[in-house]
């Protein structure tokens, strides 16, 4: 062969390696479908059937990344627990709607494909879908040399999910007296890890020395579907809020109707440790409130004769408490009170 001619894998591009990596999903997500011959990956698009119980099937669909949370991760060279931040930040959005998954596909683009850091992020994906109880039927994975420095990449995810046109969250459904519950996060989930690194970077902390941190700050986001799509079969649900970028009020205010607003006790709040930690390095709680989940990551709207029979699909760990309460006033989200920082 020439040695002087133009190739692709001169550029920086490798097929071959490519090529490689398809072959691994193709067979970690078919075996986790326990269906081989029904496998998508490697085609041009993906195909799947529409549940025949649901009479009247709505479809919902959703796209997210980790933004960020991307660079701890090169950091610690932890790459299994992305890929469960990625299909969370997707299907949690989902269930707010009462929709429930069907599938996810995964878009990665890096600088240089590496096996091993690549099947790695790939198997938190799967598990994310085996949590979900949804299928990772395909995606696409874009070597991207001049676009990302040595090292670099990113990822975004697409999901897709169905429910019966009478089973919708909606704004209707809430009503003055509802109480709202919030479910416990996991911590950080994927949201306000530019200020965090920002942090990290002024006052010279390394992570990788720091147990705690290195603990908490990959820390997979916790997915809620099962507990939520059980709530929404039993019609126990008047809506919900994903709470993510944003914090609590912008989150909760896309679901409260007009002239109806959600009264939130900051007293109530539970922060986690990791909350307790950032507070005490000079953020305001006001920036801490706008920013991070604070502990609470997902929001319950419901009828107050409802909570002893919601609670009956929570862990002890993750079981709801109650926050505030839906009251009348033109003022979407009200904040009373203040977090009980530790």
């Amino acid at each position: 062969m020439n040695k002087n001619l133009f190739t692709y894998k001169k550029s920086g591009v490798n097929i071959n390696a490519a090529d490689k990596f398809i072959n691994f999903i193709s067979g970690i997500s078919s075996k986790k479908r326990g269906n081989k011959k029904n496998s998508n990956i490697g085609g041009f698009g993906s195909i799947s059937d529409l549940p025949k119980d649901i009479k009247n099937p709505k479809i919902v669909a959703c796209t997210d990344g980790v933004g960020t949370k991307i660079e701890i991760a090169n950091i610690l060279k932890k790459y299994d627990t992305i890929g469960i931040d990625l299909v969370a930040m997707s299907v949690n959005d989902l269930i707010v709607q009462g929709a429930k998954p069907l599938f996810f596909l995964d878009y990665i683009s890096i600088n240089k494909i590496d096996l091993k850091k690549m099947k790695s992020i790939i198997r938190g994906i799967v598990k994310g879908c085996d949590i979900s109880q949804c299928s990772l039927v395909g995606g696409e994975t874009a070597e991207m040399p001049d676009t990302y420095e040595k090292g670099k990449f990113d990822i975004a995810g697409f999901a897709v999910g169905v429910t019966d046109k009478k089973k919708i969250l909606n704004k209707n459904k809430i009503k003055k007296g509802d109480l709202i519950l919030a479910i416990p996060s996991s911590g950080l989930h994927s949201n306000g890890y530019s200020l965090v690194r920002h942090l990290l970077k002024v006052k010279k902390i390394n992570i990788k020395k720091n147990s705690f941190l290195k603990k908490e700050l990959i820390k997979p986001t916790r997915i809620y579907v099962k507990e939520i799509l059980n709530l929404v079969k039993r019609n126990l649900l008047n809506g919900c809020a994903n709470i993510t970028g944003g914090g609590l009020v912008d989150n909760i205010s896309r679901v409260i109707p007009d002239n109806l607003c959600a009264e939130i006790d900051l007293n109530k709040i539970k922060p986690l440790e990791i909350f307790n930690w950032l507070k005490k390095n000079k953020i305001s709680d006001r920036e801490m409130l706008k920013t991070f989940n604070c502990g609470v990551g997902f929001c319950l709207i419901i009828n107050p004769n409802n909570i002893k029979k919601i609670n009956k699909f929570f862990l002890k760990k993750y079981k709801p408490y109650i926050i505030g309460k839906i009251s009348k006033n033109k003022k979407k989200v009200s904040l009373n009170g203040k977090v009980n920082w530790l």
